[in-house]
């Protein structure tokens, strides 16, 4: 493997692990509700630049070592991942070329179905859920998607990851 395809690799492990540092990042309990994806984010962001690269198992990794770092059942955010993985890589075509609001309203929608895969499997375990707590994250994900986006972009240009 030459340096520059090691260089890359390096580039894309290092935004994963910056992303879930963030998600163990310690918050207030009212404001644990506004925390956004920040896996997720980077996730759909990699999904779309490199989509021969990272895919459904690296969300499915992403999410295990997830689900171990905040001490959910095993597998909930690997399936919630992969999903969000699997859509992102159908209509990445389409995303990539819209402006940066139109991909904030679709990261919007793709945080919300994370979400929600997370509420319904909560439901399942008998944990008390609620809905409304459900919307902030997403919606905080979808305002924090052009910083992501440009920052993760830099980055891959600057590193020249292919």
């Amino acid at each position: 493997m030459n340096q520059q395809a090691h260089r890359s690799n390096w580039v894309i492990v290092m935004s994963f692990v910056i992303a879930l540092m963030l998600m163990a990042l310690p918050m207030p309990d009212w404001a644990g509700i506004w925390r956004p994806a920040w896996v997720a984010l980077v996730l759909i962001y990699w999904c779309m630049a490199l989509p021969a690269r990272v895919g459904i198992m690296v969300a499915f990794t992403l999410g295990i070592f997830l689900d171990v770092l905040s001490g959910t059942l095993l597998g909930q955010n690997a399936l919630a991942l992969s999903v969000v993985a699997f859509i992102t890589l159908q209509f990445y075509q389409r995303v990539r070329v819209l402006p940066l609001w139109q991909q904030g309203i679709t990261v919007f929608g793709l945080a919300f179905i994370h979400q929600v895969l997370l509420l319904w499997i909560n439901g399942i375990q008998g944990m008390p859920v609620s809905f409304s707590d459900y919307w902030a994250s997403p919606l905080i994900s979808m305002v924090l998607w052009p910083w992501i986006f440009v920052v993760l972009r830099d980055m891959r240009r600057k590193y020249q990851v292919a």
